[in-house]
Order: structure tokens, then C-alpha cells, then sequence
């Protein structure tokens, strides 16, 4: 099925490197020399909330080697820039990518750069090794005082 957002002949996307992707469980192949992505973030690297007319973004200090990834399938570190959020107006979808044509309420992304090959964000985006976004899908669930933060600013940045 295509997501929702992608119903209109126009705007379904094509290529190889597109969103909405739908994660098929039974084609995902097993890698044993797979390192674990190791996760270092400082809090104290996080700018501001902005909204930019669609949604909202969380942004980063990505000047230095504060908050990074490393490892997993990636040959250098990657810094944090940003991370926004992709929801519907209901429940049943929300998430920008699927698992097994499975829609989640939400989705998480978490943008890096590759700030050991390109001197900018903006230059890492047109490349192909340039990001590395971490997507996590989000369900309804008890109370996360994490989030309860977030969404605590949200009326801070009411307009674009």
C-alpha cells in the first residue's frame, strides 16, 4: 500500500534513496560483522525549537564532536544536527516509513552529517555518504517525562 501522503500520482517518489519506504521484516538479511552503532549525545549541544511551517525541529550545536554516532554500518562519525518528528491527524498513521505496510502513530528522526568528509551540513546533504538519520517509530504508551519536556515547549513555537 502507498502511504497516505503519497496517494496523488505526483508526489509518489522514485529512486532508490526516497521516502516513504515500507521495511519488508522477511527480506531483511542478517549481517554478523554488523558493529553496534554506539550513541553519544550532550544535552548541553541542543540550540533551539524552531517551527518551520510544516512541523517543528529540535537543532544542535554541530560545530564540534559533542553529539555523534559512530560505528554500525558507518565508516566515520557522523554529528547530530537535528531531529523533528513525523505524526497524522489520527492514530492509526503517522509514521513516515512502515514495517510490513505497518503505519505507527509516529516517527523520530535524527539527523547526523558526515562532518569528517564535508565541511558543512549543507554540502553532506547532497552527497550520498552525507547522512546518516536514525528513524525510530513511536507508539502510543505510558507517560515519558522526556517527551512531556518537549512537548512542554511546543506552544513556544506556535508559528513559523
Amino acid at each position: 500500500p502507498v502511504h497516505p501522503l503519497w496517494q496523488s500520482p505526483l508526489t509518489i517518489p522514485g529512486g532508490t534513496r526516497q521516502s516513504p519506504i515500507n521495511i519488508q521484516w522477511r527480506d531483511s538479511v542478517y549481517d554478523p560483522f554488523l558493529k553496534p552503532l554506539k550513541i553519544s549525545y550532550d544535552p548541553a549541544t541542543c540550540l533551539h525549537i524552531w517551527n518551520n511551517g510544516y512541523s517543528f525541529l529540535v537543532e544542535f550545536d554541530d560545530s564540534t564532536d559533542r553529539s555523534i554516532i559512530v560505528g554500525g554500518p558507518l565508516e566515520n562519525q557522523y554529528r547530530l544536527k537535528q531531529f523533528h518528528f513525523h505524526w497524522g491527524a489520527i492514530n492509526e498513521w503517522g509514521s513516515e516509513h512502515t514495517v510490513d505496510s505497518k503505519f505507527y502513530p509516529a516517527e523520530l528522526h535524527l539527523v547526523h552529517w558526515n562532518a569528517v568528509v564535508y565541511p558543512t551540513f549543507e554540502e553532506a546533504v547532497m552527497e550520498g555518504n552525507g547522512l546518516a538519520v536514525i528513524g525510530v517509530f513511536l507508539k502510543l504508551g505510558e507517560h515519558h517525562e522526556g517527551l512531556q519536556t518537549l512537548v512542554d515547549a511546543l506552544p513556544a513555537v506556535r508559528h513559523k
